[in-house]
């Protein structure tokens, strides 16, 4: 039982509380599962994006690069060493026809080249080689490096030419290796592919074997990267990560583990696909800041109504109140308000009207 005299909560007071309980539980709980379910569903729809965009990428460029491959594997194939004048003019016709060699040569199983693109580095020895070692023993490709024998030979360039190797070996008709056919193709082909698979916000990577960025953006360039999308690179499947990269930024990075399609031999390349997050779900986020906007306001609004309607709602309780303790104190006070406003406020006016009669009648 209350103590005399204790504060109690007016109905005005319960009014208010209990109707912005009743309006604003509801409502944040759907809007939060709302909210929730509409940054689920983007960046979902961002990570979709993102793997269909790196599977592409890597396909794109496996499919480019397995066309010359099968050039280079097919002319290694044809090519006799007894008729090197036929290989000369079949080497010399293909570099003119296809600016994407920059180089290609026969050389015999001591590393003496044979033929060659316009006779560059004919009668020198490439015996050390990475293309002409590996590819003694089989189809082999050979990452992206700088000229070495043939940098004084080309056409001179604003950087230094850098390529990547194809190479397979010349087999003779008993079965035995008679040489080595060596394609060096120019980098910036490759570089131009990758550029062109690019978009807006969309940064496409690639690493080598030893996780160092051949292209990217300009402050990733030959540094090795150590981010969680990078040490998985070359897991057998696809992965999507959420990190920091060394900029500071948080992007959502998708990893494809190897470039390559058919037989094309492999570079020991993976390809990373990033975006920005908050670029990327910059929209989604500012939808949802609009939506708890527009919830805020509207329950302010509803809030005022709320505070109004128990204003309307109690003030004639608190007039019939106030006449109820002057009956009670004084029978000759002053009749009642007459209440309109709602049915039982009328019917305790009409209540404490009688009951003021009824105490003023003579006894």
């Amino acid at each position: 039982m209350a103590a005399k005299g204790a504060k109690r909560i007016s109905l005005r007071t319960w009014v208010i509380v209990g109707g912005a309980l009743l309006m604003l539980i509801p409502a944040i709980t759907a809007g939060s599962f709302y909210t929730g379910a509409l940054q689920h569903r983007a960046e979902q729809l961002l990570v979709d994006k993102l793997v269909g965009r790196g599977e592409l990428s890597a396909g794109l460029l496996a499919r480019r690069l397995h066309q010359l491959w099968l050039q280079v594997d097919a002319f290694s194939k044809s090519a006799n060493l007894q008729q090197l004048d036929k290989v000369r003019e079949q080497i010399n016709f293909i570099g003119d026809l296809d600016q994407r060699y920059s180089w290609i040569g026969i050389a015999n199983v001591e590393g003496t080249v044979l033929a060659s693109t316009r006779g560059m580095l004919e009668g020198a020895s490439v015996a050390q080689r990475p293309w002409f070692r590996r590819g003694l023993t089989g189809p082999t490709a050979v990452d992206v490096h700088e000229a070495q024998l043939l940098a004084q030979l080309l056409p001179q360039q604003s950087e230094p030419p850098r390529f990547i190797d194809l190479a397979a070996p010349i087999i003779q008709t008993g079965g035995a290796t008679s040489g080595v056919l060596g394609a060096h193709l120019d980098w910036r082909w490759v570089v131009a592919n990758l550029t062109s698979m690019q978009a807006p916000g969309i940064n496409v990577i690639l690493l080598s074997r030893e996780r160092t960025v051949l292209f990217g953006p300009p402050d990733l360039i030959n540094r090795p990267l150590a981010v969680g999308s990078a040490l998985s690179a070359n897991r057998t499947t696809s992965i999507v990560l959420d990190e920091r990269w060394p900029d500071g930024k948080d992007y959502i990075t998708v990893a494809i583990p190897a470039v390559g399609y058919d037989n094309l031999p492999s570079f020991g390349w993976s390809l990373l696909i990033r975006q920005d997050v908050d670029s990327a779900l910059g929209p989604t986020r500012e939808l949802v800041r609009t939506f708890w906007s527009m919830l805020g306001a509207g329950a302010l609004v509803a809030l005022v109504f709320l505070m109004l309607g128990a204003q309307w709602i109690t003030t004639p309780l608190l007039r019939l109140a106030s006449s109820a303790e002057s009956i009670v104190n004084d029978a000759d006070s002053p009749a009642p308000h007459v209440e309109t406003r709602y049915d039982e406020a009328a019917r305790l006016s009409d209540a404490l009207v009688k009951l003021q009669n009824i105490g003023q009648r003579p006894s």
